[in-house]
């Protein structure tokens, strides 16, 4: 599962989130994207890292998923 949140960060660079609930609690990867004014950099990183997910979505590996 992957959620996307656009947050501004402030000059004190402290942000302050609240968790959507679908993410379960427990350890979780926060990925920190700086958003260009230029939109078509921005969809590229965005795209880019979301094609690397699909590296772990692999059937053959199912074995894997109660490890």
């Amino acid at each position: 599962m992957s959620i996307t949140q656009t947050v501004e960060v402030p000059a004190s660079h402290r942000l302050t989130i609240d968790v959507p609930y679908e993410i379960p609690a427990g350890p979780v990867i926060l990925t920190f994207t700086p958003y260009y004014k230029n939109k078509g950099e921005f969809e590229d990183l965005l795209s880019v890292s979301n094609s690397t997910l699909d590296f772990w979505d692999n059937e053959d590996d199912e074995v894997w998923n109660n490890v």
